[in-house]
């Protein structure tokens, strides 16, 4: 298998953004965002998925972090995308349960080439939430969604995340993160009784 490694620059006038993935890393991580929140989660991200994962982003948080957040996760889907090459010789599918403390998340992955989010079960106070920012740029959890869809749709991944319960606003979305960190590890890992791509139409 060739090394799974990328790194994908985008530059628009609300962002600037680089990230550099390894698929077969040992969870390396250095992330700066300036939303020290998202930082966290993206830390949590590679580390539990055992990505070498590098993200630096500038983008125009004395707005809000909207612009940012979600701009890094189009980059960071184009990256695991890019990475993954011809998927040749891997699991296809993840999937993860994730506890923290009062809340249960789960993420399915299927690594299929055809780009789908699902993501369902966030109680409706997370509408409103937001986390962080005293001080410092506050994460309004609002675009947890936003966050997957752009991972998944870039990735041409099929991405389901679902909050079976939980209260805390922080503990449900690291619990959504490190799931998806989780089934994402699972998928990509090589299998070796797979020589090809695995699919029965012979290409993903």
């Amino acid at each position: 298998m060739t090394d799974r490694i990328a790194r994908v620059e985008r530059t628009t006038k609300e962002s600037s953004i680089t990230v550099e993935l390894n698929l077969d890393g040992t969870g390396i991580v250095d992330v700066s965002t300036g939303v020290p929140f998202f930082d966290h989660m993206l830390t949590a991200l590679g580390s539990h998925a055992s990505f070498d994962l590098t993200v630096h982003a500038k983008g125009d948080i004395e707005i809000e972090a909207h612009h940012t957040v979600e701009d890094t996760s189009i980059v960071l889907g184009q990256a695991l995308g890019q990475a993954l090459g011809d998927k040749k010789g891997i699991r296809r599918f993840g999937d993860a349960f994730i506890p923290m403390d009062e809340t249960l998340a789960h993420a399915s992955v299927d690594v299929s080439g055809r780009p789908y989010c699902v993501h369902t079960g966030e109680p409706e106070h997370l509408l409103h939430a937001v986390i962080g920012g005293y001080p410092g740029v506050p994460y309004a959890t609002v675009i947890n969604r936003h966050v997957f869809e752009s991972i998944a749709l870039n990735a041409r991944i099929a991405l389901h995340v679902r909050v079976l319960y939980g209260r805390d606003q922080h503990h449900i979305t690291e619990a959504e993160f490190k799931a998806v960190a989780r089934a994402l590890r699972e998928a990509v890992e090589p299998d070796p009784r797979v020589t090809g791509v695995p699919s029965t139409k012979g290409s993903l």
